[in-house]
């Protein structure tokens, strides 16, 4: 199953980033360019990454300048993981673009991609929910509380894993077509933004 598959990547990159536990680290991808292994890897060390940009700037004391850098390093990574959402899209629709659509086929409200999307973010709160559960400094109450959200957590991933395998497999016989949209964030575009086309 595909979900079996990325979850097994998903750990392996959020195992890896740990080692060293550092935002400055660089990315060592295990995966040739060419495969969804490749993908999936960066998919989730982008969200890794971004998970701990989002632990710093929220220190209380955090200096006004370094936050407004940091701000910018997350604008920066929100717009590589849409970037990676989309080139996981373009996979799965080159890999079932011969398939026979069905007359009474439809469109699922969320791509595959982006389902993966939140399967990836998932791991990494299984991951964090489970070292809760670990810390030898916590109390038994927090122990108990983050012991009883890793369990929904794990639920959750297991469903969604099923929901993503299904969406593929009727994708796969024509029963669920798929179409590649583009995000079109405008925000981050010069001639879209008043503010970085100069307009006041």
């Amino acid at each position: 199953m595909f979900s079996d598959f990325a979850n097994k990547i998903f750990e392996e990159s959020i195992r890896d980033y740990h080692i060293k536990d550092t935002v400055e680290q660089e990315i060592n991808n295990p995966y040739p360019k060419n495969e969804i292994a490749h993908l999936l890897y960066r998919k989730n060390w982008i969200d890794t990454v971004q998970w701990h940009y989002e632990d710093i700037i929220r220190d209380p004391d955090i200096d006004p300048v370094a936050a407004l850098s940091l701000k910018r390093q997350i604008d920066s990574s929100n717009q590589d993981r849409t970037d990676l959402v989309e080139y996981i899209d373009s996979y799965f629709f080159n890999k079932y673009k011969e398939v026979t659509i069905q007359a009474e086929a439809w469109i699922n409200t969320e791509s595959p991609a982006w389902a993966v999307d939140r399967l990836s973010i998932l791991a990494l709160k299984i991951y964090h929910m489970k070292e809760e559960t670990l810390r030898e400094n916590a109390s038994s109450e927090h122990i108990a509380k983050c012991s009883e959200k890793l369990g929904v957590l794990n639920e959750q991933q297991k469903d969604l894993s099923l929901a993503i395998d299904h969406l593929l497999s009727n994708i796969e016989v024509g029963k669920v077509y798929m179409k590649t949209y583009r995000q079109m964030k405008m925000y981050n575009d010069e001639e879209l933004n008043p503010i970085l086309r100069g307009e006041k």
